[in-house]
């Protein structure tokens, strides 16, 4: 069991050395659950996510939370993503000592989303705002953060930029709209042959 328990762990450090390697890195994360680590050099790395107790300040007891498999320096803090018309706050995004990155969002209509569970009751003084806009069919931020900001990691040679996607008003994007019309489309047809055969 000890030797189990110990190559597991092995493992885990190799995965996070291997994901956080030498190349440019981007980690995208959705309201859902769904998150990426993509390293240009290694490739791409499931992040994998809970629902679990959120350590940072003012942290709800369980909380939509990814695991960024071991980052090298991770600056602490949160990101709060505001709507650029209003400046209402959409979600907030927290990095925390564990290497985690919760992310919060706004509970007031929930549309089914593991983040729609509101917002830590405070926040990390290191704190930055940025506006959500439109992102590939979905809306979000890109961000990149410098020396000092929630999110920077040290210990890599290149920049890392997040994509964070906030599913609260997500388009479905061209394909998806091609395929749910061919599919009326052929359900019409369906219904309209056996009315011509009945007839």
């Amino acid at each position: 069991m000890k030797r189990n328990l110990i190559g597991l762990v092995a493992a885990m450090l190799a995965l996070g050395t291997t994901a956080w390697g030498q190349g440019t890195i981007t980690l995208t994360v959705d309201e859902a659950g769904n998150g990426k680590l993509v390293n240009s050099a290694t490739g791409t790395f499931t992040l994998p996510s809970s629902m679990a107790a959120d350590p940072g300040p003012g942290g709800l007891a369980s909380a939509l939370t990814y695991n960024l498999l071991g980052p090298p320096g991770l600056v602490i803090g949160d990101v709060v993503m505001f709507e650029p018309g209003s400046g209402e706050i959409s979600d907030l995004l927290r990095f925390n000592q564990n290497g985690t990155l919760v992310f919060y969002s706004d509970n007031s209509e929930p549309d089914g989303d593991l983040a729609d569970t509101g917002f830590p009751t405070a926040r990390y003084t290191n704190l930055v705002r940025i506006p959500e806009v439109g992102s590939e069919g979905n809306n979000g931020a890109i961000y990149t953060p410098t020396s000092s900001q929630p999110g920077f990691v040290s210990g890599v040679a290149f920049p890392v930029s997040y994509h964070f996607i906030s599913d609260a008003e997500a388009v479905p994007e061209p394909g998806t709209l091609a395929l749910l019309s061919s599919l009326g489309l052929s359900a019409l047809l369906i219904v309209r042959s056996r009315r011509a055969r009945q007839q």
